[in-house]
Protein backbone atom coordinates (compact mmCIF):
# COMPACT_ATOMS: atom_id res chain seq x y z
CA UNK A 1 0.00 0.00 0.00
CA UNK A 2 0.84 3.48 -0.78
CA UNK A 3 2.73 5.14 1.73
CA UNK A 4 1.54 9.05 2.43
CA UNK A 5 3.73 11.62 4.13
CA UNK A 6 1.14 14.00 4.42
CA UNK A 7 -3.23 13.77 5.38
CA UNK A 8 -4.97 16.31 4.31
CA UNK A 9 -8.86 16.93 5.91
CA UNK A 10 -11.12 19.07 3.80
CA UNK A 11 -14.60 19.95 5.91
CA UNK A 12 -16.53 21.12 2.58
CA UNK A 13 -19.78 23.64 3.30
CA UNK A 14 -21.76 24.89 0.55
CA UNK A 15 -19.71 28.51 0.27
CA UNK A 16 -16.42 27.13 1.55
CA UNK A 17 -14.16 24.52 2.14
CA UNK A 18 -11.63 24.27 5.22
CA UNK A 19 -8.19 22.65 4.46
CA UNK A 20 -5.68 21.22 7.25
CA UNK A 21 -2.61 19.50 6.52
CA UNK A 22 -1.65 17.09 9.05
CA UNK A 23 2.24 15.41 8.86
CA UNK A 24 1.40 11.83 9.46
CA UNK A 25 4.65 11.24 11.63
CA UNK A 26 3.86 13.90 14.15
CA UNK A 27 0.51 14.90 13.87
CA UNK A 28 1.59 18.28 13.90
CA UNK A 29 -0.51 20.75 11.64
CA UNK A 30 1.20 22.55 9.04
CA UNK A 31 -1.42 25.22 8.23
CA UNK A 32 -5.01 25.50 7.75
CA UNK A 33 -6.73 26.91 4.66
CA UNK A 34 -10.30 28.35 3.90
CA UNK A 35 -11.35 28.79 0.26
CA UNK A 36 -14.03 29.23 -1.78
CA UNK A 37 -15.53 26.00 -2.89
CA UNK A 38 -14.35 26.36 -6.24
CA UNK A 39 -12.28 25.81 -8.67
CA UNK A 40 -10.42 29.33 -7.98
CA UNK A 41 -10.22 28.04 -4.16
CA UNK A 42 -9.15 24.91 -5.04
CA UNK A 43 -6.02 25.95 -7.08
CA UNK A 44 -4.79 27.84 -3.81
CA UNK A 45 -4.08 24.74 -1.65
CA UNK A 46 -2.13 23.54 -4.86
CA UNK A 47 -0.35 26.99 -4.86
CA UNK A 48 0.59 26.33 -1.39
CA UNK A 49 1.66 22.54 -1.37
CA UNK A 50 4.49 24.18 -4.15
CA UNK A 51 5.41 26.70 -2.26
CA UNK A 52 6.14 23.82 0.33
CA UNK A 53 7.49 21.71 -1.88
CA UNK A 54 5.30 19.01 -0.90
CA UNK A 55 4.71 16.65 -3.90
CA UNK A 56 1.34 15.48 -4.73
CA UNK A 57 1.56 11.83 -4.53
CA UNK A 58 2.89 12.17 -1.00
CA UNK A 59 -0.51 13.89 -0.26
CA UNK A 60 -3.76 12.23 0.72
CA UNK A 61 -6.66 14.30 0.61
CA UNK A 62 -9.93 12.89 2.80
CA UNK A 63 -12.80 14.20 2.86
CA UNK A 64 -16.64 13.61 3.98
CA UNK A 65 -19.55 13.00 1.52
CA UNK A 66 -21.75 15.84 1.01
CA UNK A 67 -23.34 15.26 -2.36
CA UNK A 68 -23.42 17.80 -4.57
CA UNK A 69 -21.15 20.35 -2.33
CA UNK A 70 -18.34 17.48 -3.12
CA UNK A 71 -18.31 18.11 -6.59
CA UNK A 72 -16.05 20.25 -7.15
CA UNK A 73 -13.61 18.87 -5.11
CA UNK A 74 -13.56 15.72 -7.05
CA UNK A 75 -13.20 17.27 -10.57
CA UNK A 76 -10.39 19.53 -9.20
CA UNK A 77 -8.40 16.41 -7.82
CA UNK A 78 -9.21 14.71 -10.54
CA UNK A 79 -7.55 17.29 -13.07
CA UNK A 80 -4.62 17.24 -10.84
CA UNK A 81 -4.14 13.05 -10.35
CA UNK A 82 -4.20 13.84 -6.57
CA UNK A 83 -5.71 10.86 -4.45
CA UNK A 84 -8.99 11.37 -2.80
CA UNK A 85 -10.34 9.40 0.15
CA UNK A 86 -14.37 10.15 0.37
CA UNK A 87 -15.69 8.77 3.89
CA UNK A 88 -19.34 8.29 4.89
CA UNK A 89 -19.92 11.24 7.92
CA UNK A 90 -21.36 8.86 10.54
CA UNK A 91 -18.44 6.90 10.19
CA UNK A 92 -16.01 9.71 11.00
CA UNK A 93 -18.42 11.52 13.68
CA UNK A 94 -18.60 7.79 15.68
CA UNK A 95 -14.85 7.67 15.13
CA UNK A 96 -14.14 10.59 17.42
CA UNK A 97 -15.33 9.63 20.64
CA UNK A 98 -16.18 12.25 23.67
CA UNK A 99 -16.12 15.88 21.59
CA UNK A 100 -16.80 19.01 22.92
CA UNK A 101 -17.37 22.11 20.52
CA UNK A 102 -17.38 22.38 16.94
CA UNK A 103 -16.21 24.32 13.77
CA UNK A 104 -14.81 24.15 10.56
CA UNK A 105 -11.46 23.56 11.34
CA UNK A 106 -11.32 21.27 14.22
CA UNK A 107 -13.95 19.24 11.80
CA UNK A 108 -11.26 19.12 9.27
CA UNK A 109 -8.74 18.40 11.43
CA UNK A 110 -10.86 15.20 12.62
CA UNK A 111 -10.74 14.07 9.39
CA UNK A 112 -7.49 14.44 8.78
CA UNK A 113 -6.81 12.33 11.58
CA UNK A 114 -9.02 9.69 11.20
CA UNK A 115 -7.52 9.04 7.54
CA UNK A 116 -4.15 8.43 9.70
CA UNK A 117 -5.56 6.34 12.32
CA UNK A 118 -7.94 4.46 9.91
CA UNK A 119 -5.24 4.07 7.22
CA UNK A 120 -6.16 0.32 6.60
CA UNK A 121 -9.74 1.01 5.33
CA UNK A 122 -8.28 3.12 2.77
CA UNK A 123 -10.52 3.39 -0.36
CA UNK A 124 -9.62 5.78 -2.49
CA UNK A 125 -12.05 7.27 -4.58
CA UNK A 126 -12.76 6.74 -8.05
CA UNK A 127 -15.45 9.20 -9.85
CA UNK A 128 -18.33 7.92 -11.69
CA UNK A 129 -18.49 8.62 -15.65
CA UNK A 130 -19.91 11.13 -16.93
CA UNK A 131 -23.35 9.16 -18.02
CA UNK A 132 -23.75 7.67 -13.95
CA UNK A 133 -23.58 11.31 -12.87
CA UNK A 134 -26.06 12.44 -15.36
CA UNK A 135 -28.48 9.22 -14.11
CA UNK A 136 -27.80 10.34 -10.54
CA UNK A 137 -29.00 13.88 -11.42
CA UNK A 138 -32.02 12.98 -13.68
CA UNK A 139 -33.57 10.65 -11.20
CA UNK A 140 -33.49 13.01 -8.47
CA UNK A 141 -35.69 15.57 -10.75
CA UNK A 142 -37.78 12.35 -11.18
CA UNK A 143 -38.00 12.03 -7.12
CA UNK A 144 -39.01 15.62 -6.69
CA UNK A 145 -41.71 15.44 -9.89
CA UNK A 146 -43.21 12.23 -7.83
CA UNK A 147 -43.54 13.72 -4.57
CA UNK A 148 -44.80 16.99 -6.25
CA UNK A 149 -47.23 14.34 -7.21
CA UNK A 150 -48.28 13.09 -3.99
CA UNK A 151 -48.84 16.01 -2.37
CA UNK A 152 -50.72 17.42 -5.09
CA UNK A 153 -53.19 14.44 -5.48
CA UNK A 154 -53.90 14.83 -1.64
CA UNK A 155 -56.19 17.85 -3.17
CA UNK A 156 -58.86 15.42 -3.88
CA UNK A 157 -59.37 14.85 -0.39
CA UNK A 158 -61.26 18.09 -0.57
CA UNK A 159 -63.66 16.65 -3.22
CA UNK A 160 -66.41 15.11 -0.38
CA UNK A 161 -65.90 18.01 1.54
CA UNK A 162 -66.27 20.66 -0.01
CA UNK A 163 -69.57 22.68 -2.72
CA UNK A 164 -69.13 22.07 -6.35
CA UNK A 165 -68.58 26.19 -6.98
CA UNK A 166 -65.59 26.09 -4.21
CA UNK A 167 -64.17 22.85 -5.13
CA UNK A 168 -64.20 23.27 -9.02
CA UNK A 169 -62.01 26.30 -9.90
CA UNK A 170 -59.14 24.39 -7.32
CA UNK A 171 -59.58 21.10 -9.32
CA UNK A 172 -59.28 22.87 -12.90
CA UNK A 173 -56.10 24.36 -11.76
CA UNK A 174 -54.56 21.02 -9.84
CA UNK A 175 -55.13 18.61 -12.52
CA UNK A 176 -53.22 21.17 -15.22
CA UNK A 177 -50.61 21.03 -12.91
CA UNK A 178 -50.61 17.27 -12.66
CA UNK A 179 -50.54 16.58 -15.92
CA UNK A 180 -47.42 19.07 -16.24
CA UNK A 181 -45.38 17.10 -13.71
CA UNK A 182 -46.82 13.40 -15.01
CA UNK A 183 -45.28 14.83 -17.99
CA UNK A 184 -41.83 16.15 -17.10
CA UNK A 185 -41.66 13.17 -15.14
CA UNK A 186 -42.20 10.71 -18.44
CA UNK A 187 -39.97 13.36 -20.10
CA UNK A 188 -37.29 12.57 -17.82
CA UNK A 189 -37.80 8.54 -17.68
CA UNK A 190 -37.00 8.92 -21.41
CA UNK A 191 -34.10 10.56 -20.94
CA UNK A 192 -32.50 8.63 -18.71
CA UNK A 193 -33.02 5.54 -21.32
CA UNK A 194 -31.67 7.40 -24.01
CA UNK A 195 -28.56 7.99 -21.76
CA UNK A 196 -28.58 4.12 -21.37
CA UNK A 197 -29.34 2.84 -24.78
CA UNK A 198 -26.18 5.41 -26.23
CA UNK A 199 -23.42 3.30 -23.99
CA UNK A 200 -22.69 -0.35 -24.34
CA UNK A 201 -21.63 -0.73 -20.72
CA UNK A 202 -24.98 0.27 -19.21
CA UNK A 203 -27.86 -0.97 -21.72
CA UNK A 204 -25.79 -4.16 -21.55
CA UNK A 205 -26.13 -4.35 -17.54
CA UNK A 206 -29.89 -3.19 -17.88
CA UNK A 207 -31.25 -5.39 -19.91
CA UNK A 208 -29.20 -8.05 -18.01
CA UNK A 209 -30.93 -6.96 -14.70
CA UNK A 210 -34.28 -6.18 -15.65
CA UNK A 211 -34.41 -9.73 -16.92
CA UNK A 212 -34.45 -10.55 -13.55
CA UNK A 213 -37.81 -11.10 -12.23
CA UNK A 214 -39.26 -7.92 -9.66
CA UNK A 215 -36.80 -5.48 -10.81
CA UNK A 216 -38.57 -2.81 -12.81
CA UNK A 217 -37.11 0.01 -15.10
CA UNK A 218 -36.94 2.39 -12.44
CA UNK A 219 -34.96 0.30 -9.69
CA UNK A 220 -32.73 -1.10 -12.10
CA UNK A 221 -31.83 2.18 -13.08
CA UNK A 222 -30.97 3.06 -9.74
CA UNK A 223 -29.44 0.14 -9.38
CA UNK A 224 -26.38 1.20 -11.92
CA UNK A 225 -26.53 4.43 -10.30
CA UNK A 226 -25.77 3.26 -6.45
CA UNK A 227 -23.13 0.37 -7.93
CA UNK A 228 -21.60 2.56 -10.34
CA UNK A 229 -22.25 -0.02 -12.97
CA UNK A 230 -21.36 -2.42 -10.79
CA UNK A 231 -17.51 -1.27 -10.48
CA UNK A 232 -18.20 -0.09 -7.25
CA UNK A 233 -19.13 -3.42 -4.53
CA UNK A 234 -17.23 -6.50 -4.91
CA UNK A 235 -20.15 -8.97 -4.54
CA UNK A 236 -24.04 -8.82 -3.39
CA UNK A 237 -23.56 -9.41 0.00
CA UNK A 238 -21.94 -6.14 0.21
CA UNK A 239 -24.65 -4.08 -1.55
CA UNK A 240 -27.03 -5.34 0.86
CA UNK A 241 -25.74 -4.54 3.82
CA UNK A 242 -24.65 -0.73 1.76
CA UNK A 243 -29.14 -1.38 1.07
CA UNK A 244 -30.04 -2.17 4.33
CA UNK A 245 -31.21 -5.49 4.46
CA UNK A 246 -28.14 -7.88 5.42
CA UNK A 247 -28.91 -9.27 8.78
CA UNK A 248 -26.98 -8.75 11.56
CA UNK A 249 -25.84 -10.76 15.03
CA UNK A 250 -26.54 -9.59 17.96
CA UNK A 251 -24.75 -11.34 20.94
CA UNK A 252 -22.94 -10.82 23.76
CA UNK A 253 -21.98 -13.70 26.21
CA UNK A 254 -24.29 -15.90 27.35
CA UNK A 255 -26.64 -13.17 28.64
CA UNK A 256 -27.68 -11.59 25.76
CA UNK A 257 -28.90 -12.96 22.62
CA UNK A 258 -31.44 -11.59 20.15
CA UNK A 259 -32.86 -12.63 16.96
CA UNK A 260 -30.37 -11.22 13.73
CA UNK A 261 -31.73 -8.09 12.88
CA UNK A 262 -31.23 -5.74 9.68
CA UNK A 263 -29.53 -2.27 10.83
CA UNK A 264 -30.78 1.14 10.72
CA UNK A 265 -28.10 2.63 8.47
CA UNK A 266 -28.71 1.75 4.76
CA UNK A 267 -30.19 3.26 1.86
CA UNK A 268 -33.73 3.70 2.24
CA UNK A 269 -34.48 4.37 -1.43
CA UNK A 270 -33.61 1.00 -2.40
CA UNK A 271 -34.94 -0.68 0.21
CA UNK A 272 -38.57 0.75 -0.54
CA UNK A 273 -37.64 -0.57 -4.66
CA UNK A 274 -36.71 -3.50 -3.42
CA UNK A 275 -39.74 -3.91 -1.43
CA UNK A 276 -42.16 -3.49 -4.06
CA UNK A 277 -40.00 -5.98 -6.51
CA UNK A 278 -40.18 -8.50 -3.66
CA UNK A 279 -43.86 -8.12 -3.12
CA UNK A 280 -44.40 -8.55 -7.11
CA UNK A 281 -42.51 -11.84 -7.00
CA UNK A 282 -45.20 -12.99 -4.56
CA UNK A 283 -47.75 -12.77 -7.15
CA UNK A 284 -45.62 -13.72 -10.46
CA UNK A 285 -42.70 -15.98 -9.29
CA UNK A 286 -43.63 -19.27 -8.11
CA UNK A 287 -40.12 -20.23 -7.10
CA UNK A 288 -39.97 -17.21 -4.60
CA UNK A 289 -43.93 -17.87 -4.18
CA UNK A 290 -43.01 -21.20 -3.02
CA UNK A 291 -40.06 -20.07 -0.97
CA UNK A 292 -42.47 -17.74 0.86
CA UNK A 293 -45.07 -20.11 1.76
CA UNK A 294 -42.16 -22.59 3.37
CA UNK A 295 -41.07 -19.75 5.36
CA UNK A 296 -44.34 -19.21 6.37
CA UNK A 297 -45.53 -22.76 7.48
CA UNK A 298 -42.14 -22.54 9.55
CA UNK A 299 -43.47 -19.88 11.65
CA UNK A 300 -41.30 -16.79 10.01
CA UNK A 301 -43.15 -13.81 10.06
CA UNK A 302 -44.24 -11.89 6.77
CA UNK A 303 -41.41 -8.76 6.77
CA UNK A 304 -38.71 -11.19 7.51
CA UNK A 305 -39.43 -13.59 4.46
CA UNK A 306 -40.33 -10.35 2.51
CA UNK A 307 -36.63 -9.12 3.74
CA UNK A 308 -34.77 -12.89 2.73
CA UNK A 309 -36.62 -12.13 -0.74
CA UNK A 310 -35.08 -8.80 -1.42
CA UNK A 311 -31.33 -10.28 -0.48
CA UNK A 312 -32.75 -12.98 -3.23
CA UNK A 313 -33.21 -10.34 -5.73
CA UNK A 314 -29.52 -8.64 -5.02
CA UNK A 315 -27.73 -11.53 -5.24
CA UNK A 316 -29.98 -13.46 -8.81
CA UNK A 317 -29.16 -9.03 -9.71
CA UNK A 318 -25.23 -9.32 -9.51
CA UNK A 319 -25.43 -13.15 -10.62
CA UNK A 320 -26.54 -12.06 -13.99
CA UNK A 321 -24.07 -9.22 -14.51
CA UNK A 322 -21.01 -11.70 -13.23
CA UNK A 323 -22.49 -14.29 -15.65
CA UNK A 324 -23.13 -12.02 -18.85
CA UNK A 325 -26.37 -13.86 -19.62
CA UNK A 326 -29.92 -13.09 -18.81
CA UNK A 327 -32.24 -14.58 -15.58
CA UNK A 328 -33.15 -18.01 -16.24
CA UNK A 329 -36.29 -19.44 -13.99
CA UNK A 330 -35.31 -22.92 -13.13
CA UNK A 331 -38.31 -23.41 -11.06
CA UNK A 332 -40.44 -23.30 -14.94
CA UNK A 333 -38.13 -25.76 -16.68
CA UNK A 334 -38.48 -28.00 -13.79
CA UNK A 335 -42.21 -28.35 -13.95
Amino acid sequence: MHTYFYHIGVDISKSKLDFVILERLSFKVLKHLQVENAEEGISKIFQYLEQKEICIENALFCSESTGIYTFPLTLGLALRKADLWVIHAMEIKLSKGLVRGKNDRTDAKEIALYSIRHFDKLRLYKAPVQDIQKLRLLFAEREKASKALLILNSTKENKDFSSVAVFHPIETLNLRIVNQLKAHRTEIELKMLEIIDRSCALSKHYKLITSVPGIGKMTAIYLLITTGNFSQFENWRKYACYAGVAPFEYESGSSVKRNARIHRFGNRKIKTMLRMGALTCLRYDKQLREYYKKKKEEGKNHSLILNNIKCKLISRVFAVVKRGTPFVNVKGFAN
